[in-house]
């Protein structure tokens, strides 16, 4: 499926994103607390050692919660920045995982190879902004530009906003071969 890397505010990102892991976190806390203290009413000793049970309850508003959240929440409106940097960070691990043949690729002025690198670069450059980690983007800044510059000088696009899962196994079957 194709990913595009889409116009987001940094601050309005972060903002949403913390809305939504605290009420995530508020989920789990009362699940957590509800399951463990029904598990020792139902099934504990008075007095006695309920640990497990308590963990056992704790463990279950974990998974009751994860649950919630992949299947319930995941296409709910207040929580589409969170999946949106989630899957931005998945692609780019994607990315990050065949490197060795993307530079490869790119050193053999490979297009796919080119357009893949510049795409990764656009979103780790978002990723960075949306995180508010401006010291890891500055220090990548040079080699960026420098692959921007080379994609121009040969009439290459740019704007390499949307990701294309094929061009992960071109560049993997492009570097085998060579």
């Amino acid at each position: 499926m194709m990913f595009e890397i889409k116009q987001l505010n940094p601050e309005k990102y972060r903002q949403q994103t913390r809305r939504s892991t605290m009420i995530i976190v508020v989920i789990f806390l009362l699940l957590g607390m509800l399951l463990s203290t029904a598990a020792v009413m139902l099934l504990g000793e008075p007095g006695g050692d309920n640990f497990r049970l308590n963990l056992g309850g704790i463990i279950a508003g974990l998974l009751l919660t994860m649950a919630l959240v992949r299947f319930r929440f995941w296409q709910q409106p207040w929580m589409a920045p969170a999946v949106y940097g989630w899957q931005l960070k998945r692609r780019l691990m994607s990315i990050t995982n065949v490197m060795h043949h993307v530079t490869v690729g790119v050193t053999a002025q490979d297009p796919t190879a080119m357009k893949l690198l510049r795409f990764y670069h656009l979103g780790l450059t978002q990723m960075h902004q949306l995180d508010g980690n401006s010291s890891a983007l500055s220090q990548m800044i040079a080699e960026i530009n420098r692959h921007k510059e080379s994609m121009a000088a040969l009439g290459m696009d740019t704007e390499q906003n949307q990701l294309d899962p094929a061009w992960l196994a071109t560049v993997k079957q492009a570097n085998a071969a060579r």
